[in-house]
């Protein structure tokens, strides 16, 4: 079977099975009291079944199951094996412990440790971690020790998973981006002719686009934490798997990727900490909820982020392209430069950390550059 017909018959396959199954999820999440109900810090004014990333899973399982006797030999090697059983035994982990927490909602801390635990399966159980960095401005990889590497490798897969748990207060939203983010990975994994990722990336973008036909506003389930840790844990192991050969060289590529739930968490930590709360102590200042009380609509806040996400998509895969060309390093700067530019007038405007204090804003006031100020004052929903 040709792998470009394999790769389309995954997606497929996929996409029918969220699609069929979403709807039998949200009965089942109703059936055992896996629901959110509406309060203070939340949008919806509902009950509304959480579970949906239980359909995401079983669609990406189940169509990589059917694809996988027709993958032509020699297409994996045993190290890419390797990394797929990584992804999906440490994804079995992963799924569970949302599941869990979507009917009886466990508390920080033992969410915490199972992520951990789930991203210990895939460094000590499958041998798979960070253990090659660049030298900025240097040109040789250099290996790093494991006792670096492991904590290191760790600590990404735990970030990563609760960044995409953070940005999920919105119909649509965090599938959204997460789309976007596994989209980014299959153009540049089929760039760079790595097929596991290929495979992997084109599955799980099936099942997303499936579930987001019944999540996008206004949505009929949730994706709850099952879907959202999910999405995060396999960003983060796609990411690392797919791109050491990019990371190596400059880890802004993976972090572009995955540019806006991290930004979003980052804001949140300096905004808590700004304000002396407590760093997981949740609040309603998180980029949608600035959007919306800007006066952009539900439906418009999503797209707005989601365009934000395909911004950054395109800057990772243009980072990938001149990733191996001498001035390599030097556009990474720049990019870095211009990132943080942006970002910090982005939080300024829409008060992301402090809605009073502007100071990069009011800096180029003071040299006669002006910056649009958004208008606060336009009804919601228009």
């Amino acid at each position: 079977m040709p792998v470009g017909f394999l790769y389309t018959m995954g997606f497929i396959i996929a996409l029918l099975l969220a699609l069929a199954m979403t709807p039998l999820v949200k009965k089942f999440a109703f059936k055992i009291g896996a629901i959110d109900k509406p309060n203070h810090r939340k949008v919806h004014t509902r009950i509304m079944p959480r579970l949906g990333g239980l359909a995401i899973y079983i669609a990406f399982v189940g169509a990589f199951l059917a694809v996988s006797p027709f993958i032509p030999d020699g297409l994996l090697r045993p190290r890419d094996v390797n990394m797929i059983n990584a992804l999906l035994v440490g994804g079995t982990i992963i799924i569970i412990l949302g599941a869990l927490d979507d009917r009886f909602e466990l508390s920080a801390k033992v969410k915490l440790l199972g992520q951990i635990a789930a991203a210990c399966v895939v460094v000590f159980g499958f041998d798979v971690r960070i253990d090659l960095v660049n030298i900025p401005f240097g040109e040789t990889m250099q290996p790093i020790a494991e006792w670096i590497g492991i904590p290191l490798t760790i600590l990404w897969i735990v970030g990563v998973t609760n960044a995409i748990n953070l940005i999920d207060g919105l119909d649509g939203l965090a599938a959204g981006v997460s789309g976007i983010s596994i989209a980014t990975i299959v153009v540049m994994a089929s760039l760079m002719g790595f097929q596991p990722v290929i495979l992997l990336s084109t599955l799980l973008l099936g099942g997303i686009i499936g579930f987001l036909v019944f999540n996008f506003h206004p949505a009929k389930i949730f994706m709850g934490d099952s879907g959202s840790l999910f999405l995060g844990f396999s960003l983060a192991t796609l990411s690392m798997l797919g791109f050491k050969q990019v990371t190596i060289v400059s880890f802004v590529t993976p972090l572009l990727i995955i540019g806006v739930p991290l930004s979003d968490t980052f804001f949140a930590i300096v905004r808590r900490w700004v304000n002396k709360k407590p760093i997981f102590a949740p609040d309603k200042g998180h980029l949608h909820h600035r959007l919306q009380d800007l006066g952009f609509s539900h439906r418009r806040t999503v797209l707005i982020i989601w365009g934000i996400a395909a911004i950054f998509g395109v800057l990772a895969i243009v980072q990938s392209a001149v990733v191996q060309s001498s001035a390599a390093n030097w556009i990474t700067f720049a990019v870095i430069c211009l990132l943080m530019f942006f970002l910090q007038i982005g939080a300024e405007l829409t008060g992301i950390v402090d809605k009073s204090k502007r100071p990069l804003i009011n800096f180029l006031a003071r040299i006669g550059v002006r910056i649009a100020k958004v208008d606060t004052q336009q009804s919601r929903g228009k």
